[in-house]
């Protein structure tokens, strides 16, 4: 499975961005999802989509402003970011997985897309 996320870029804050993760070379993926790395933290869950059924699940640092969907037809998963802040900023990476557990462990995602660099600015 190839991952490609894009979208990325600089927007000041209380701006938006829309991300976009396009698959291919294995789209039966049971569960993709959108985490995030800031300099000197940890990579972290911002949002998935069970492919199968929709279910959505948040951070609880953009519930409310973010909101992941999915294209099954182009086999696209997509981040519609709105009212952003300065805490946002870090490498955005979409990841898909073909098993169960739970969204946030990172170690369930054995495919991962290259990153998108999200800066906003205040």
């Amino acid at each position: 499975v190839q991952l490609q996320a894009y979208g990325g870029g600089l927007v000041q804050a209380g701006g938006s961005l829309r991300l976009s993760c396009a698959a291919s070379g294995g789209t039966f993926s049971t569960t993709m999802g959108w985490f995030r790395q800031a300099p000197g933290k940890e990579r972290e869950l911002v949002a998935a989509i069970r492919w199968s059924g929709g279910s959505t699940f948040y951070g609880d640092s953009v519930r409310g402003r973010f909101t992941v969907s999915r294209d099954n037809a182009k086999n696209t998963m997509y981040l519609q970011m709105n009212s952003l802040k300065p805490e946002d900023t870090a490498v955005y990476y979409c990841a898909a997985r073909f098993k169960g557990g739970a969204v946030s462990d990172l170690i369930s995602y054995p495919y991962w897309g290259q990153g998108t660099q999200v800066t906003v600015s205040s």
